[in-house]
This record gives structure tokens, C-alpha cells and sequence, in this order.
């Protein structure tokens, strides 16, 4: 190989290098497609008798499933405590629909230290103030998930509930529906 038939071959060789390297930054830099709604995070509610009452949540709908809240994945837990009393669950996500700053989702219990409270659905509606989020949930009228009779997805109650300043922060990425 001669001389300057190295140079085209090494200039090529950067070129492609550097196209290869524009791609790779470009597609890093890309904007990702906004999911069609999310509710992430973990607080704790304020009870004035001292209550441990804690809800997670990590639940998301996909870009791709906009049209179905149904489809929506994740999982959310709570628990509630007083004088070492209580109990704990853990749902897997069947709906999340959210408007604004507020989101409903339910899901199914699939693991839980209450007796009678795996395979019930619950629902939970959070309303995201920043700092003071609020919070509700289906079995607010009858005492617990266990009593709570073939609830629908995506039902929950108002957000009555303060959350407990200092201990989290709700997140809701608003749903925008194609109608």
C-alpha cells in the first residue's frame, strides 16, 4: 500500500469513526418519549395519635399503551403501624389513570401480613401539592382492604389524608388521553 493510499484509508477509517461517534451523542441527546402517566414515590401520613403509615409507589403507563390505563405496570405498597400493631401489603398495578396533578390507581394485593387481604383489589388516589401531598384510598369507609368488595380498577376515594411534612413526596406525570 502506497503512501497516500494509507491516508485515504485512515482518513476514511477516522471519518467513519467520527460519524459513528456523532450518532452515538445524538442519539444520547435525543429526547425519550415521555411515558403516557406516571405516580412515583414515598411518604408517610400525618395521624395525630402517631400512626406508621407509609405508601410507595413505582406504577407507569406506557407511551405506547396512551389509549389503555389498564395497562399500566408497577407496583405499590403500604403499611400502617401503632404500638407495633398493624400490617403491610404490596399491590401489583391493574390501572393508573391520572389527571393533572392528581392520579387514581389500583392494583391487586400479592403479598400481605393482613389475612384475607391477598388477591382483594384496593385503589389509591393521590393528589400531588408538592411538599403536603394528600392521599385517599378505597377502604377508607370500610376499615381495610379485606372488607372492600369487588372494587373496579381505577377507583379510589378523594384524598383526604395529609401526608407528614418532611417524610417524602408524591410525583404524578399527567395523563393526556387522545380524545
Amino acid at each position: 500500500m502506497n503512501h497516500r493510499m494509507k491516508i485515504v484509508v485512515l482518513g476514511s477509517a477516522l471519518l467513519l469513526g467520527a460519524t459513528a461517534a456523532s450518532a452515538a451523542t445524538a442519539s444520547e441527546e435525543a429526547p425519550r418519549q415521555r411515558e403516557a402517566a406516571a405516580l412515583t414515590g414515598t411518604a408517610k401520613l400525618y395521624r395525630s395519635a402517631g400512626d406508621d403509615i407509609t405508601f410507595s409507589f413505582d406504577a407507569h403507563l406506557a407511551a405506547k399503551d396512551n389509549a389503555d390505563p389498564t395497562r399500566a405496570t408497577g407496583t405499590f405498597e403500604f403499611s400502617h403501624y401503632l404500638d407495633g400493631e398493624g400490617a403491610r401489603a404490596k399491590a401489583k398495578v391493574d390501572c393508573l389513570v391520572t389527571g393533572g396533578k392528581v392520579a387514581v390507581v389500583s392494583g391487586v394485593i400479592t403479598d400481605s401480613d393482613l389475612p384475607g387481604a391477598e388477591g382483594k383489589r384496593v385503589g389509591i388516589t393521590v393528589h400531588d401539592v408538592g411538599r403536603r401531598d394528600r392521599l385517599g384510598y378505597s377502604w377508607a369507609a370500610t376499615g381495610n382492604p379485606v372488607e372492600t368488595k369487588e372494587l373496579p380498577k381505577c377507583v379510589g376515594s378523594a384524598p383526604f389524608e395529609k401526608v407528614r411534612k418532611g417524610t417524602g413526596d408524591f410525583t404524578v406525570v399527567p395523563w393526556r388521553p387522545d380524545f
